[in-house]
């Protein structure tokens, strides 16, 4: 049954092609687009079922479709690689993706761009699939950039207004920068390893290369470029808020089920190589730990809803990054899974409360939602407290194991575990900040529950695998090495974990609920507006890109609007114009000045061959 396996990404590229090629009637697209992910889902859950009952050592399948290429001593496939790491990933892709494919059909249904829309998810969900299914880097490389395409497509997609178009080509550029960098680590990695094939790669890595030499820590630091811009962690983050200027699904694909665990995935694929950079990978963890700080500060005073929910999304990447970094693999991809369940029920819900307030955003103009719109507050509710990591909920497990394995690392673990503490204390202070404003407190609307069946069982199904997401066991023990933790401390860092949140939420109440006058009042001082400035831009990112890049590069265009490069082609040809008139004048048809020229040049040759014989001698 595992021969199936190239169905799996295969599905949703046909109902692309389906999507783009053909004029479909509504009604049709949405069978087509829903109906192929939903036929992967099933493809992955039979694929998952048998892998699942081989020995744990056989648990790793591959599957040759074609040669792709060869060029030179490269030889590269189209080969699939299936293992439980990739049947994880597999698992969300597919199954988080194809309830914010059945969501999509009432979230979209009045949109004239309808069949595009699916279109573009459903090649988005095919990149993805071959991304985590690639044997080799180059077929990794392939889907990497095909979601970067589908992610400028869909952030984009509502193209009319100026400012969307805007936020597609930051996010396609800003990624780019990293896609460059892991580029160029290929590169690298194929000229001293010979291959590209990522098990041999990690192989011959091992046997090559010792710890903290110069060749591997180049490379991975070069590999982590990447991961950081599509993961959008410091300094490549800027693109990920701009990105909500796409429709909410396209939300919550690119931030729960694909494209920003891209990086994440990438860094525990390569872990062996990651494991012989130990500075790169102490990096990593501290990336990880100041993203989930910044973020969280800046998600608590954002006015948007979608906003809050990007920069909550950038923390608790940050957390995974910060597992990575300490070498807790599992516990990475542990709460990568916990969090697509979690994060997709969020801005699913969030999508549903827009609808009901006729496309508003700004959560101040919302409140007392609570009443008339119960589905959303109980979906907003569990994945708000999943996200918070409140007992019992599937974030506090995956966080858990996180915080646990960052006490027990050695050197900086304290530090970097009271970091990962901190953030908690501050997720839950936006994530109950959020939820007082837009469902408690004083009833500012009249909206209406107008949500169809394709919108509720979404919910419904995310707000069960929210909180009961924590009890997955994610069979990783073949694939990662087993990290040690340290008993005798488990008991503070269960107390703390657990009291973190709390402390959040009860900050979160005496502000935004007891007192909800008294945030307004700390903000009218003078330190606490331009604390609220400086937090509300993204601690000044954009500023400074804007001052350091984007300024002095339009400086340079208008300076060289003439373009020097072309000066100098255009000085070559005059050149070449002038030459070809001055010879032009020596066809003048008279044959005695022809033979002039002839003898002249007899003259010449000879004299100089004379003069040279003269030099010799």
């Amino acid at each position: 049954m595992l021969d199936i396996l190239w169905l799996v990404p295969t599905f949703p590229l046909v109902g692309f092609l389906l999507l783009a090629c053909c004029a479909l009637p509504k009604k049709i697209a949405s069978w087509v687009g829903v109906g192929s992910v939903g036929l992967s889902a099933l493809m992955t859950l039979i694929i998952a079922i048998e892998l699942l009952n081989l020995p744990v050592t056989e648990q790793v399948f591959r599957q040759t479709l074609w040669q792709w290429f060869v060029s030179g001593d490269l030889h590269v496939a189209f080969t699939l690689y299936l293992d439980p790491l990739a049947l994880v990933m597999m698992c969300i892709i597919t199954g988080v993706g194809f309830l914010i494919h059945l969501y999509s059909v009432g979230y979209m249904a009045d949109d004239p761009g309808f069949s595009r829309f699916f279109a573009y998810m459903n090649l988005f969900v095919s990149a993805m699939l071959v991304l985590v299914l690639g044997d080799n880097l180059v077929l990794l490389y392939l889907g990497w950039e095909g979601v970067g395409l589908c992610s400028y497509l869909l952030i984009g997609f509502w193209y009319e207004k100026p400012e969307n178009g805007y936020a597609a080509r930051k996010a396609f550029i800003v990624t780019r920068i990293g896609d460059t960098s892991m580029a160029l680590g290929l590169f690298l990695l194929f000229m001293h390893l010979g291959t590209l094939d990522i098990q041999q790669l990690m192989q011959s890595a091992g046997q090559t290369w010792t710890s903290g030499s110069s060749m591997p820590t180049l490379a991975a630091a070069l590999l982590l470029g990447g991961a950081l811009g599509k993961s959008a962690q410091l300094p490549l983050q800027t693109w990920l808020p701009d990105a909500m200027a796409g429709p909410t699904p396209i939300s919550a694909l690119i931030h729960a089920a694909t494209m920003v665990t891209a990086g994440v995935y990438l860094i525990a694929r390569t872990h062996e190589l990651f494991l012989l950079a130990p500075d790169v990978l102490f990096i990593v963890a501290i990336i990880g730990a100041l993203t989930l700080l910044i973020s969280g500060f800046t998600a608590l005073v954002q006015t948007d809803i979608k906003r809050i929910l990007a920069f909550s999304t950038m923390s608790q990447l940050g957390y995974m990054f910060l597992a990575l970094g300490v070498g807790a693999w599992s516990a990475a991809i542990f709460h990568l899974m916990t969090h697509a369940f979690f994060k997709a029920l969020l801005f699913l819900a969030s999508g549903a409360v827009i609808i009901c307030m006729h496309h508003e955003q700004d959560i101040f103009k919302m409140g007392g939602l609570r009443k008339c719109l119960p589905v959303s507050f109980w979906s907003f509710m569990i994945g708000g407290l999943a996200l918070a990591a409140l007992p019992l909920t599937s974030g506090y497990y995956s966080k858990h194991e996180i915080l646990a394995a960052t006490f027990a690392f050695e050197g900086a673990g304290n530090n970097l575990w009271a970091a990962g503490v901190f953030g908690a204390l501050i997720t839950g202070i936006y994530t109950s900040r959020l939820i007082f404003i837009v469902f408690f407190g004083e009833d500012k609307t009249h909206a209406q529950e107008s949500i169809g069946l394709s919108i509720k069982l979404p919910l419904l199904i995310l707000c069960a695998l929210s909180l009961l997401g924590g009890m997955i066991q994610v069979p990783l023990e073949s694939v990662f090495p087993i990290v040690a933790e340290s008993p005798h401390m488990k008991g503070m860092v269960n107390g703390m974990t657990s009291l973190a949140p709390f402390i959040g939420l009860f900050v979160a109440y005496l502000f935004f609920y007891l007192k909800p006058n008294l945030p307004q009042t700390l903000v009218n001082t003078y330190p606490g507006r331009l604390l609220q400035r400086f937090w509300f831009s993204g601690w000044g990112f954009d500023w400074l890109y804007q001052k350091l890049l984007i300024n002095p590069f339009m400086w340079f265009v208008r300076v060289n609007k003439k373009d020097v490069v072309d000066s100098l082609y255009r000085l070559i040809a005059w050149v070449t114009r002038m030459l070809h008139r001055l010879l032009s004048l020596t066809q003048t048809g008279r044959v005695q000045w022809y033979a002039a020229g002839i003898a002249l040049g007899v003259v010449a040759i000879v004299g100089l061959g004379v003069w040279r014989d003269h030099l010799w001698f």
